[in-house]
């Protein structure tokens, strides 16, 4: 997974009217869940950081391990939650999880499909139903996406995630959900239909 590092600032008033005056200013409210506990339940460290400094994380494809530099405390950590305005899509929260070089994580990983598939040579479509698989690992261990080889895969057939394994990674998404298939096109069924037709 690749670094970058986000600054923040430390939070005293936490009420809903300064966090609408946070968002004013250019900031938004974010909270750090760690290893610390209170009745059972994970105490959040609650900060702020600029628009700037939270969009190079939140709007990319890639997963980042993030430095979170809080006045000068050093927090190792990965996105683990973000809150979109529902009409205007603005950023209004983000959560983040504590992580360490120990503690397995899980998180989703982007899927990347290598090779030309022999149902997309025979003129059928990719269809990729899933854009990331869910993995469990040390954050040290995950990659920035997963590997998936579809040049075998044929026309009308797909790839299930139990019948994908990766190193150092435990799966977490359910073995039968489908990662990508090979949908029948209209040009497709023409080609199988000249081919049967030639064989007789």
């Amino acid at each position: 997974m690749k670094e970058i590092s986000v600054a923040g600032q430390k939070r005293t008033d936490l009420g809903k009217k300064a966090s609408k005056m946070l968002r004013k200013e250019g900031f938004v409210p974010c909270n750090l869940y760690g290893e610390a506990k209170q009745d059972g339940k994970p105490v959040a460290m609650s900060f702020q950081a600029t628009m700037s400094e939270l969009r190079k994380i939140v709007y990319t494809p890639h997963i980042y391990v993030v430095k979170l530099n809080i006045e000068g405390e050093e927090h190792t950590a990965i996105l683990k939650e973000l809150q979109f305005h529902p009409v205007t899509d603005a950023l209004l929260h983000v959560d983040f999880y504590e992580v360490n070089d120990q503690k397995p994580i899980t998180i989703g990983i982007p899927v990347k499909l290598n090779g030309l598939a022999a149902g997309v040579r025979d003129g059928g479509r990719m269809n990729l139903s899933i854009r990331k698989i869910n993995v469990t690992a040390p954050y040290k261990n995950i990659p920035e996406h997963l590997d998936i080889d579809v040049t075998a895969l044929q026309l009308g057939k797909s790839i299930k995630v139990g019948e994908l394994s990766f190193e150092g990674l435990e799966i977490a998404t359910p073995k039968e959900v489908v990662v990508c298939s090979i949908k029948a096109t209209r040009q497709s069924a023409t080609a199988a239909a000249a081919t049967e037709e030639s064989a007789e």
